[in-house]
């Protein structure tokens, strides 16, 4: 070998190491932005069919909905007129996102006498 001349044995090992945690942490967030959108997804459902439930005068099947579709979820409802509105919220679960995301979802039905 020559003077002056360094061997770079090592330094793909070295970049590995030093890539792999800031790939690992962008998978790790990706996961968890799928899955909140997924709960995301279910809140909205659950919203709209226990609007539904209660817009035709069918409140008492609602809980036993939303504890299936959304468990865990806070109900909130009001009426405007003839137009009912349910709100759920809940907080995400999923890994470290577990409980500091909460999510929302609102969804609105005609009562049954509209």
């Amino acid at each position: 070998m020559r003077a002056g001349v360094r061997r770079d044995d090592g330094s793909v090992a070295a970049e590995f190491a030093v890539v792999l945690p800031a790939v690992l942490a962008v998978v790790a967030l990706a996961v968890g932005a799928v899955g909140a959108a997924s709960q995301s997804v279910r809140l909205a459902d659950a919203a709209a069919v226990a609007a539904r439930q209660t817009a035709r005068g069918d409140a008492g099947a609602v809980p036993v909905t939303v504890a299936a579709l959304a468990p865990g979820a806070r109900v909130a409802s009001s009426v405007d007129g003839a137009v009912l509105c349910l709100s759920l919220t809940r907080p995400v679960s999923l890994g470290p996102l577990s409980g500091v995301v909460t999510l929302s979802a609102r969804s609105c039905a005609p009562t049954a006498g509209g």
